[in-house]
């Protein structure tokens, strides 16, 4: 038994002395002059059965009005390979793989059919489908089932990989959808109600059509809001701050599902989990559905989401720098790197400055210019107010359009080319792909599959430092580079030269 198991146990056993404890005392309790307290625990206990009663009628109302407006979301993806003798597993793949590449020459490609589950909730009885874009992102096909049992094709109207969200349709009508509820009325420790496809147990075929399928209810509360999680990739320029935390049960496949409140409204769409086994451990985190709300009816329009850009590095004032600065207090945040060319830069921001106001709004802390930033519309004029040398000063800044890829403000990944994806060098990745201290050049985050690149034997993890004997040492000379390219592009890695072709063979 481990150490966990003999606590659990321990618990109960001392919940159960107690308990006998209390049973063995009321034997002696029940007196004639004990009776009237007798009287008073019963009407206690009644009241207390009332109570959770109505709270799981509240439950089962929602599974079966919100129910109905969940949906599973399949996805079908083709990934294209070329594979040589594997000896990868035992030696390591790359000279081997080299090798024959060298005397057999390019393999032909295999594909792999890879399947996703997700959820989603219909937002429209037109068949408007709200969900994460992490579930059908490179989807060549997606399939919806409805908790009724009918399947549809879906196609995806508009996604944002920033705020993982996307809107599917399909071709159905007068659906049941979820009423959309205020995510800033949320308070830590209400309760919290999250349905989905975990596992893929809502199922697909025959004898869902014929049973339909339900979708997996459970229930917590709200442990905590406005979390922020890391990226996972510098490959996905994903935004997860402001989340909403809980210990309602999410898994793989709640992904895309709402989370609602008692009364059956979406407080949140559940994105993801904390955990080191792959299994629910009592964390979760759902996207504010007011998040969701500004994006919605952009995707719906199959628009691109557009966010607003200053174009510097921020930081939240510590006391260290409060004292250096002879601040009060810590509000507003500290300006450490202003991007060239950036709006930020033209509107003569400087590294240093503390940003104290936006557009006559106060700033308190990072997160709060940061939405705010996001928010506002690109070209718009705004008032910027800071304290530089003690002083306080108001600069006027035209909003620009966030990029991409912002390389230095947060390590994301450049645009495709020639389905080749950057980013820039950090310490971190020399580390984690094993690279020599001082190596410079950018780092390959993505090769799409079938793309130039690809067919050239490029992968992630690649180090490019030159393109056509122009020497690259960060993204901006990649970028300059790739823009003098008219032809074939012979490209210098860590592994040697390649040449991608302009024109696939």
């Amino acid at each position: 038994m481990d150490r966990r198991a003999q606590r659990v146990v321990g618990l109960v056993g001392v919940i159960s002395v107690a308990l006998i404890g209390l049973l063995g005392g009321r034997v002696d309790l029940w007196s004639s002059s004990a009776r009237p307290a007798q009287a008073g625990t019963a009407s206690a206990q009644a009241a207390g059965l009332g109570e959770a009663e109505g709270l799981q009628s509240a439950f089962q109302r929602i599974a079966e009005q919100a129910g109905p407006a969940v949906v599973s979301i399949s996805t079908e993806q083709i990934e294209r390979v070329r594979q040589y003798f594997r000896f990868h597993p035992f030696f390591g793949e790359e000279p081997f793989e080299d090798f024959f590449r060298q005397f057999y020459g390019d393999q032909p490609e295999r594909e792999f059919r890879r399947f996703g589950l997700g959820s989603g909730v219909i937002i429209d009885p037109e068949g408007f489908i709200l969900t994460n874009e992490h579930v059908v992102a490179d989807a060549e096909k997606i399939t919806v089932t409805l908790a009724d049992g009918r399947e549809f094709t879906g196609a995806v109207k508009g996604k944002d990989p920033r705020s993982d969200l996307a809107v599917i349709k399909i071709d159905a009508k007068s659906l049941p959808a979820a009423p959309l509820g205020d995510s800033e009325t949320v308070q830590t420790g209400q309760w919290a109600v999250a349905l989905g496809n975990p596992f893929g147990l809502m199922g697909v075929g025959p004898s869902v059509r014929a049973m339909g399928a339900e979708p997996t209810l459970t229930v917590g509360v709200i442990s905590a809001l406005n979390r922020s999680l890391p990226r996972a990739s510098p490959k996905y320029d994903r935004d997860y701050s402001g989340l909403i935390q809980t210990d309602a049960a999410i898994n793989p496949g709640n992904s895309g599902g709402p989370l609602l409140n008692l009364r059956g409204e979406v407080i949140g769409i559940n994105v993801a989990i904390l955990t080191s086994s792959r299994g629910f451990e009592g964390i979760g985190f759902a996207i504010p559905i007011n998040k969701a709300k500004i994006v919605l009816d952009t995707l719906k329009e199959g628009k691109k989401v557009i966010y607003g850009w200053l174009g510097i590095q921020i930081q939240d004032i510590t006391d260290d720098v409060a004292e250096y600065y002879g601040l009060t207090d810590r509000e507003g945040v500290l300006v450490y790197q202003v991007l060239p060319d950036s709006p930020a830069s033209q509107a003569g921001l400087k590294d240093g400055d503390i940003v104290k106001a936006f557009d006559g709004q106060p700033i308190r802390h990072s997160r709060e210019l940061i939405d705010r930033v996001s928010q506002t519309k690109a070209g718009r004029r705004v008032s910027v107010e800071i304290l530089r040398d003690g002083s306080r000063q108001t600069l006027q800044v035209e909003i620009g359009e966030r990029p991409l890829d912002v390389e230095l403000a947060e390590g994301g990944a450049t645009e495709a080319w020639r389905g080749l994806r950057v980013s820039g060098l950090s310490p971190e990745q020399l580390e984690q792909f094993n690279l020599p201290p001082g190596t410079t050049g950018v780092l390959v985050v993505d090769v799409a599959a079938g793309s130039l690149a690809e067919q050239a034997g490029l992968r992630p993890g690649d180090v490019i430092n030159e393109i056509n004997r122009a020497r690259i040492e960060s993204v901006s000379d990649y970028r300059s580079a790739i823009a003098q390219v008219k032809g074939n592009a012979l490209v210098r890695t860590n592994r040697g030269y390649v040449v991608i072709k302009a024109v696939g063979g």
